[in-house]
């Protein structure tokens, strides 16, 4: 892992088209900037493990497949 140190308005550069720019410094939080093209995804890591959790839940029911063939009628 690089790790780099910016202040307030300075920049990193990613290969020769995403830009991460710092556009504020409140305390322990920063805000960042980051511009990139369409094609790249651009998540926070909580919502993409979040989603991965979830997909990974939905792949493994906790239903057995009887259960799934006579289902109860209320």
């Amino acid at each position: 892992m690089l790790v780099l140190t910016r202040r307030s308005g300075e920049s990193i550069k990613i290969g020769s088209d995403i830009e991460v720019t710092v556009l504020e410094i409140q305390g322990d939080k920063v805000k960042i900037g980051i511009n990139a093209p369409k094609n790249i995804s651009v998540m926070r890591m909580e919502l993409l493990l979040a989603a991965r959790n979830a997909n990974e839940e939905a792949a493994s029911p906790d239903i057995d497949i009887e259960t799934l063939k006579n289902p109860v009628k209320k």
